[in-house]
């Protein structure tokens, strides 16, 4: 169903999908296409701690000591972005957000329920690859062949439960990101015009 936030209706999805798996990429090309709205949870975290408010300062704080921000900080930047935006936004597409089952159900209690959980899947033999080409070019520390894998199991433990929760809601469309973008592009493409 569409969510409503403060009276407005907003067609809201999320965009599941490990490191290396695509995702980024096709996030843009569905903002480039339907206009949507992209909200990255990161982004947002990130945006917060440069505009030095006293939340940005909490949540630097927390950051480096490599703590986790709290779940309901995370939900609260989301829901604050989809209020500022609400008016003029078709819709919004929620990047990397839930991580854990439990955030999926605040969700539900606090924005409403998304419509679609787009999960972009690609072997993890294919991920690995694409970071360590990734690697080559970004200078990124964390692009190194042990720390992957350990990004990778981290990742699979923490959504499969995710995606068996949407599942049951009936919901998840899975994309295939061994296929060329294009490809996965029109797989994307056909899960949201279904709506």
């Amino acid at each position: 169903g569409r969510s409503c936030i403060s009276g407005t209706r907003v067609l809201g999805f999320q965009f599941m999908g490990g490191p290396g798996s695509g995702k980024g990429t096709q996030c843009e090309k569905v903002v480039a296409k339907y206009g949507y709205t992209h909200l990255s949870s990161g982004d947002l975290l990130r945006a917060e701690v440069a505009s030095g408010t006293e939340r940005g300062k909490q949540l630097q704080a927390i950051m480096q000591k490599g703590e986790l921000v709290p779940l309901d900080t995370v939900l609260d930047m989301i829901k604050d972005a989809m209020i500022a935006k609400a008016d003029v936004s078709k819709g919004f597409l929620i990047d990397g957000y839930p991580r854990e089952v439990k955030q999926g159900e605040e969700f539900e209690k606090k924005i409403g329920k998304p419509c679609l959980l787009l999960y972009v899947d690609a072997k993890a033999e294919t991920m690995v690859k694409r970071l360590l080409k990734r690697g080559e070019t970004s200078g990124r520390s964390d692009d190194n062949e042990e720390t992957i894998k350990k990004r990778l199991d981290l990742y699979y433990k923490a959504t499969e439960p995710v995606i068996a929760f949407y599942e049951s809601r009936g919901i998840v469309r899975k994309v295939d990101s061994e296929l060329p973008v294009d490809e996965v592009f029109s797989q994307v493409c056909k899960a949201i015009d279904a709506l």
